[in-house]
């Protein structure tokens, strides 16, 4: 297993995301502490995250056979977009599809809504074109548009799409708009952690289910950013040796690997199933 110091709640999150909404949607209390103990999470800790998840509104208690949760109402379109950013945008965007540009203006006496703009924009993918200019590969609009009416922000942003017709080189010009040395760290640090988790892996005639939960939920968990900070560029406009492309190609056959036995393993010491809701 790779060292991580992921938070709790994070790694709680992704319990959720991979598992829990497969498994009809609730996890007691005592399970839940049990499989945060195979990731070494202690119960007093995992206790802790589940009172901020709850104030936060990402799960709600329920009691069923004992006390549990599930996530809240508004998590579900919340998830779904995690998935079509995580799994669903492991590929370059094409060039040819144009780009949609968001452009905001905030009154000053509303300005946490301009830095809300910014974070939500950014965490999407965005780039900064200039003062309230914000740009993405096209296929970002339905998840912009959702977002934007999700939180209440629509009233202050209009989108556009567009193709670029000059003047600069479009390849510099991108390389101003985001942070690629970060992104590149980011993709350096995940390929370190989780490669030669693969190589060894990789050699398994069949891998346990336990050690599959204790590598699958860390390694999905420090994925689950990526996707958000890449906007997935296309090739075109990107450095020559850009390290997204082996980051990718570990989680793809981590993922392939792991997937199948971490879920048998959550099945059975829960007693879930994926016919019960």
């Amino acid at each position: 297993m790779a060292e991580s110091a992921t938070r709790p709640s994070s790694l709680i999150n992704t319990i959720y995301g991979e598992f829990v909404r497969r498994l009809g949607g609730w996890i007691s209390i005592a399970d839940l502490i049990a499989l945060m103990a195979e990731l070494d999470v202690d119960g007093p800790a995992v206790r802790s995250a589940i009172s901020r998840l709850k104030k936060a509104g990402t799960l709600l208690q329920e009691r069923r056979d004992g006390i549990g949760y599930r996530l809240g109402a508004e998590m579900g379109p919340v998830f779904d977009e995690g998935d079509r950013r995580i799994f669903g945008s492991l590929e370059p965007a094409r060039l040819q599809d144009g780009w949609v540009v968001a452009v905001f203006s905030v009154p000053e006496s509303e300005r946490a809504h301009r830095h809300q703009l910014r974070s939500r924009l950014t965490w999407l993918g965005f780039g900064n074109a200039a003062p309230g200019v914000w740009l993405a590969p096209a296929r970002l609009l339905p998840d912009a548009r959702r977002m934007l009416e999700r939180l209440g922000l629509s009233a202050y942003v209009h989108l556009f799409t567009s193709e670029y017709a000059g003047f600069a080189e479009l390849r510099d010009a991108v390389s101003s708009w985001w942070d690629f040395p970060a992104i590149e760290a980011q993709y350096a640090a995940f390929t370190a952690a989780w490669g030669p988790v693969a190589e060894e892996l990789r050699a398994e005639p069949q891998i346990d289910p336990v050690l599959a939960f204790r590598d699958h939920v860390p390694m999905l968990t420090q994925w689950r950013r990526l996707p958000y900070l890449d906007p997935g560029l296309p090739a075109e406009l990107l450095p020559a040796d850009w390290n997204a492309v082996e980051a990718r190609r570990v989680f793809t056959e981590l993922r392939d690997l792991l997937a199948v036995p971490s879920l048998r393993h959550v099945e059975k010491l829960t007693g879930l199933d994926r016919t019960r809701d």
